[in-house]
C-alpha cells in the first residue's frame, strides 16, 4: 500500500475535453526490462511505465547484477546491458517487490532455475496474494520454492535448481502465471514447454519473446516452447500507451454530460481491449483510428464522446482480458440504463484488495444500486451518484475508479489514500488535470 494518507477531492467539471498521452503500459514495461536483461547486448526502452511496480522490477534485476540506468531520476527511459543466459548473480539481500505481483511471479520464473539462493518478498498486500498457483507448475519443472502458510504465500525462498520442460493445463487465465512458466522454460536443460490455457489472458510475453528470437509457438490456447540454445536478442522498444490506463478516461468520457477525448499512441492488444468491447456494447461513441505494430503490439488512438450507456452482461472469457478494468466498469454500469451483471470474475478477491467487495462498498457510499455476487455485482443503473466520503482500500484501480465516479457525482466526492495511484500512473492526477475544463 502507499506510505501517505493522501485526501483527494473530485467535483464535477462542467466539461471533460483534450488530447492526453497515457503512461507506457506497465505489464510490457515489467516485460521489456525483464527479457533485455536476460538478453546479451544493449537496448534502450523507452515510455517506460513511470508507476511504482516497474521500479520494484528494476530494482531487482539491477540487485540480480542487471547493469540498467535511467537517463536521470524519475525518467521513463532506460538502458540495459543484459546477462545473457547464465550472467544474474546472487543477490546481497532480500529481493523486495513492493506491491508488484508481476515482479515477484515473473522473477521466480527465472530464479527457480540460477544456480544460486534468492528470497523474494513484497509489500504486506503481496505477502497476503496467492503463491501456491506459482509453486506447484515450478516445482514440478524440479524447482525448490518455499513459502509461509504451507509455501501459499510470500515470502519465497528460492534455491535454484536443473529445471525440465513440462505440459500443464493452466486452468486459471493468469498472464502472471503464464509468464513465469514460460521463463523457466528458457532456461530448462531438457524438454519444451507446453502450456494449454483453458481461457487465453493477455500474451505480452509470448510476443515479447517472439520478438527477441525465442523458439516459442501458439495455436490456438497452446503455447509451445523451447529452452534457450543461444541467448535473446536485445531489442529497443518505445512502450505504448497503457490500456488499463487509458480506460479510466474513455469511461470518464462515456459518462459526463459534455465530454471529448483522444487517447494517443495506446496499445491495443486484443487479450487486453475488453473494456473497448463492453464499452462499445454498453453504447459508447467510442471510435479506434491510426492503428499499427510497433514492437510487436498493435497501437492506435482512441476518441471517445459522451455516450447514453445501457446495461449488459459481462462474463466468461471476456474476463481475463478486463479484469483490472471491472471496479471502472462498475462505475459505468451505474450511470447507464437499466441492469448490469458482471460474473465469472472471483479473481477479484485476491487482487490488491478484495475489488469485489470493497468495489460494492466505496459505491454504495455514493449512493449506487449495487449487489454482491460471490464472482462479481449487480449493479442497476440510471441513478445519479453524490459525492461522498471514500476510500481507496490502498487499491490503485479503486482509486482511479472512484475518481472517475466523482466526475459524474452531485457534490464532492473525497477520496483517502488517494496516492494510491502512484502504483501504475503517478500521471493520473495531472491527466485530469488536463482534461477538466470549469
Amino acid at each position: 500500500m502507499a506510505g501517505k494518507a493522501l485526501l483527494k477531492n473530485i467535483l464535477p467539471p462542467r466539461q471533460l475535453a483534450g488530447e492526453i498521452r497515457v503512461p507506457g503500459d506497465k505489464s510490457i514495461s515489467h516485460r521489456a526490462l525483464i527479457l533485455n536483461s536476460l538478453a546479451a547486448g544493449e537496448s534502450q526502452i523507452t515510455n517506460l511505465s513511470p508507476g511504482k511496480d516497474c521500479l520494484s522490477t528494476f530494482q531487482c534485476l539491477k540487485a540480480l547484477g542487471v547493469k540498467a540506468a535511467r537517463q536521470q531520476d524519475n525518467s521513463t527511459t532506460v538502458s540495459i546491458n543484459g546477462t545473457g543466459n547464465r550472467g544474474l548473480t546472487e543477490a546481497d539481500n532480500v529481493l523486495n517487490a513492493g506491491n508488484s505481483g508481476t515482479t515477484i511471479r515473473l522473477l521466480a520464473g527465472i530464479l527457480a532455475a540460477q544456480p544460486f539462493l534468492s528470497v523474494l518478498t513484497g509489500d504486506r498486500s503481496l505477502r497476503s496474494r496467492p503463491m501456491k498457483r506459482l509453486i506447484e507448475p515450478l516445482t514440478a519443472m524440479g524447482a525448490e520454492i518455499h513459502g509461509r502458510d504451507n509455501d501459499s504465500l510470500a515470502p519465497l525462498v528460492i534455491k535454484g535448481k536443473k529445471l525440465h520442460g513440462i505440459e500443464y493445463i493452466l486452468k486459471v487465465p493468469s498472464a502472471q502465471i503464464k509468464s513465469a512458466i514460460l521463463l523457466a522454460g528458457l532456461f530448462a536443460s531438457s524438454g519444451e514447454t507446453v502450456i494449454k490455457q483453458v481461457q487465453a489472458s493477455r500474451d505480452h510475453t509470448e510476443r515479447m519473446l517472439k520478438l527477441m528470437g525465442a523458439e516459442l509457438h501458439t495455436k490456438d490456447k497452446v503455447i509451445s516452447l523451447r529452452h534457450l540454445k543461444t541467448p535473446l536478442n536485445p531489442v529497443n522498444l518505445h512502450i505504448p500507451g497503457d490500456i488499463s490506463s487509458a480506460a479510466y478516461w474513455l469511461v470518464a468520457g462515456a459518462i459526463h454530460p459534455d465530454a471529448d477525448i483522444k487517447i494517443i499512441n495506446c496499445g491495443i492488444n486484443p487479450t487486453r481491449t475488453g473494456i473497448i468491447d463492453v464499452l462499445m456494447a454498453m453504447g459508447a461513441r467510442l471510435t479506434i483510428n491510426n492503428r499499427r505494430i510497433s514492437g510487436n503490439e498493435p497501437v492506435a488512438d482512441l476518441h471517445v464522446e459522451s455516450s447514453r450507456l445501457k446495461g449488459i452482461t459481462i462474463g466468461g472469457e471476456l474476463i481475463p482480458r478486463l479484469i483490472d478494468e471491472i471496479p471502472l466498469l462498475a462505475v459505468a454500469a451505474c450511470v447507464a440504463e437499466g441492469k448490469t451483471v458482471i460474473k465469472d470474475a472471483g479473481e477479484l478477491r485476491v487482487k490488491e484488495s478484495d475489488r469485489i467487495a470493497s468495489t460494492i462498498k466505496e459505491l454504495r457510499r455514493l449512493g449506487a444500486g449495487i449487489e454482491e455476487l460471490p464472482d462479481g455485482m449487480v449493479i442497476q443503473g440510471g441513478t445519479r451518484l453524490a459525492g461522498n466520503a471514500v476510500q481507496s482500500h490502498g487499491d490503485h484501480r479503486l482509486a482511479m475508479s472512484l475518481a472517475v465516479a466523482g466526475l459524474v457525482a452531485r457534490g464532492k466526492t473525497s477520496i483517502q489514500n488517494a496516492d494510491a495511484v502512484e502504483i501504475s500512473n503517478p500521471n493520473f492526477w495531472r491527466e485530469l488535470g488536463q482534461l477538466t475544463r470549469g
